[in-house]
Parts: structure tokens; sequence; C-alpha cells
């Protein structure tokens, strides 16, 4: 069956934090989007201690202790993101808009050694942490079937400069506007989620 040519398309926009993440999703046309829902949504377990930050959680434990314990915290994160994103986008589709598209703000990028150096280092502790969130959900967003664009957070204003043919003073100004008709919480957290996705979408 062809789908209603009524049906617009959108896209979602994450950015990570410590068991959560600030989420927007964009839709409109690519050189006058618009914020159709904006969520924060949980991600990790509250049933299992210690999961906000799993790696700290984990680094005074026997390393096969250790290592247990980030599987179960990996399969509930993982669990807990493919959920909120198949919410967000069946509220989207009441909306008559068809998720097609994910960005997820990213990180340095800095390559991870093996579990046991990340323990061992309390720095690569907290860069595995956000490393573990952000790749849950680009993995939430690959499940449901959508096109997953990663920017790292340092070259956001600069990609999204060159992406939409605007100045990066006017990307900012553009992106402070988005938020203007739902109001607040409009924090760099949602301002970031919201361009990553009008670049995801475009």
């Amino acid at each position: 069956m062809a789908k209603s040519t009524s049906v617009r398309r959108a896209a979602i926009g994450c950015r990570a934090h410590s068991g959560w993440a600030a989420l927007v999703a964009i839709g409109g046309s690519p050189g006058s989007p618009e914020v159709i829902l904006r969520r924060r949504i949980e991600n990790a377990d509250p049933e299992i201690p210690g999961s906000k930050q799993p790696f700290h959680a984990a680094e005074p434990l026997a390393f096969p202790d250790a290592k247990e314990f980030l599987n179960e915290c990996t399969a509930s994160t993982k669990r807990l993101s493919r959920q909120a994103f198949k919410t967000v986008i069946d509220e989207l589709h009441r909306k008559n808009y068809d998720a097609v598209a994910c960005g997820v703000v990213l990180g340095s990028g800095r390559a991870l050694p093996a579990l046991e150096a990340i323990l061992a280092s309390h720095a690569l502790i907290h860069t595995a942490e956000g490393e573990f969130y952000r790749n849950a959900l680009i993995e939430a967003g690959e499940h449901c079937g959508l096109t997953v664009t990663g920017v790292k957070e340092r070259d956001l204003l600069e990609r999204g400069a060159a992406q939409l043919h605007l100045s990066a003073n006017q990307v900012e100004r553009c992106i402070a506007e988005l938020g203007r008709p739902i109001g607040p919480p409009w924090t760099q957290d949602q301002k970031y989620a919201a361009l990553v996705a009008w670049l995801a979408l475009t």
C-alpha cells in the first residue's frame, strides 16, 4: 500500500548524558525546519544499582564481575533506548510524520583500549561512559530503521554552516529561534539535539 502523500518526513536528534538523553524531533523542509516534539529519555535501568554510571560502578569489582555487570547494563540500556525511540517514532506517526533519520551528537572520537585498561584509568572511565550512552542511541536508531548521522560536538556548528549554507552565527540564531514556539527548556542540550536532527533531515 502506498504511503499517503500527506505524511511528512522527520528526524530525531539526541545529545547523550549518563542515564538519559535530550531528544528533539525536527520536521518541515530543510530550509524551514520546525520542532515537532521534545523529550528527555531515560536509558539507565533504575532496577540495576550503579547503572547510570556503569563504568564507575564496575571499577572496584573483580574483572570477571565487572565484565558481567557491564554486559547487563549494556543489554538494559540498549533495550530502554530502543523502547524510547519506538515511543517517539509512534508519536511522530500519530502527528502524521514519518521518522526517517536520526542524528547523534558525538564525543571526541578518541579510540578506547581494552576494558581492563579502561577500568584502570579514571579519565578513560569517563570517556567510556560517554561512548556507552552515545553508542546505545546510535544502535537504537539503526534498530528502528533510521538513517543515523553522527556529528562530533566540537564540529557541530561548522558542519551545520557548511551543510546548511549559512554562517555559524546564522545557524546559532536559527537554532535559538526554533525553540521559541515551544518555550523552555531550550538549553544547549535541546539546541544541539535539534541541530543534529536538522542535519540528519537534510
